[in-house]
């Protein structure tokens, strides 16, 4: 213990309500790791880190609490009255522990060099914790994805995706081959805003500087664009990377290289692969058997051919003209998401 010649009533209630601050913090996150994702090794973080500071939340600093007198307990903003999801609490919580932590280490620097020391690493383990936390929520919101929609240039993109999501579409991919950049990242940026107002995932086609800039919530990659590793570097832990396959040895590739979720196709002959085979429904097949991790059946899939992919195994499909070249986008949706979730 190395403890320091400068403590003082209001030091003491400082550390005090922020060891409080960051338990309760933490406790809130760990209830989530508990029972929302049912995660074992992070329940086991948030109740080690809670631990930790618990053994710091001496007798001393509880006795200097005053809570009467404390003109923080009047305080509130409106924000604080109402979460709309998980992921906000989450976000919230982990906020409220990383300003603890960093309260903490610089006052714990007064009170005890050992305590500023430990609150400086758990600083940093709830960075760790919070990006496995946020990319295990995009993965499970992939997962309750059933249906992908791949865009395809049109006048009418805006309108027609945010109708497909007015129909319950829940991921989009933004696909332009040929808009100059200056388009592609306005394009991009209106369709990141408006998927992420309706809740949805939204995804950009090969380049990984754009996702970055628009704040995409991943990147999709061809067989023929950057590694897998270094599209990870570029965005960090949190986001998804997919990553199209045509046979079963592109699949074990890509997820040996640590694909988030692959494409599985294209099931049949379609313009926007022109050129390409279609590997069938036997790759369905295979991908059935072999591939643990979320895939999407994708190529000329529609509602016309959607009962032979379903029947061969598919679960989660990916469409293009399906959605973008229909009357009625978000009928269309709603009459697809129907078939794959019966």
């Amino acid at each position: 213990m190395q403890k320091q010649n400068n403590t003082h009533p209001i030091l003491e209630r400082i550390l005090d309500a922020n060891l409080d601050r960051a338990r309760e913090g933490l406790r809130v996150i760990e209830e989530w790791c508990r029972f929302g994702l049912e995660r074992a090794d992070l329940t086991a973080t948030c109740k080690h880190l809670r631990q930790q500071l618990g053994q710091w939340h001496r007798q001393e600093l509880r006795l200097a609490r005053n809570t009467p007198t404390d003109p923080g307990t009047a305080l509130t903003h409106p924000q604080e009255q109402q979460r709309s999801q998980i992921q906000t609490v989450l976000q919230v919580n982990l906020g409220r522990v990383q300003e603890s932590l960093r309260v903490l280490e610089e006052y714990g620097k007064l009170y005890d060099l050992q305590l500023a020391a430990e609150c400086k690493q758990m600083r940093y383990q709830v960075y760790s914790l919070e990006s496995q936390l946020l990319s295990h929520d995009r993965l499970a919101k992939l997962r309750r994805s059933p249906l992908y929609l791949v865009t395809s240039p049109s006048d009418r993109l805006l309108e027609i995706v945010e109708a497909a999501l007015k129909g319950g579409l829940t991921l989009v991919q933004y696909r332009s081959k040929t808009a100059d950049d200056t388009t592609r990242l306005q394009e991009a940026e209106k369709l990141a805003q408006l998927c992420h107002q309706h809740n949805a995932l939204f995804i950009l086609n090969d380049r990984v500087d754009l996702a970055v800039a628009v704040n995409a919530d991943g990147v999709h990659l061809g067989q023929q664009d950057i590694p897998i590793a270094l599209a990870r570097q570029m965005l960090g832990p949190q986001q998804l990377i997919g990553r199209s396959t045509t046979n079963p040895t592109e699949m074990e590739r890509a997820i040996a290289e640590g694909a988030d979720y692959i494409g599985v196709g294209p099931v049949y002959e379609t313009p926007t692969k022109a050129g390409k085979a279609a590997a069938g429904l036997e790759y369905i097949h295979y991908a059935v058997e072999h591939a643990p991790v979320p895939w999407y059946a994708i190529g000329g899939i529609d509602a016309s051919n959607l009962s032979q992919v379903v029947a061969a195994g598919a679960t989660h499909v990916a469409v293009v003209r399906a959605i973008m070249q229909a009357s009625d986008p978000t009928q269309a949706t709603q009459a697809l998401l129907a078939h794959l979730t019966t």
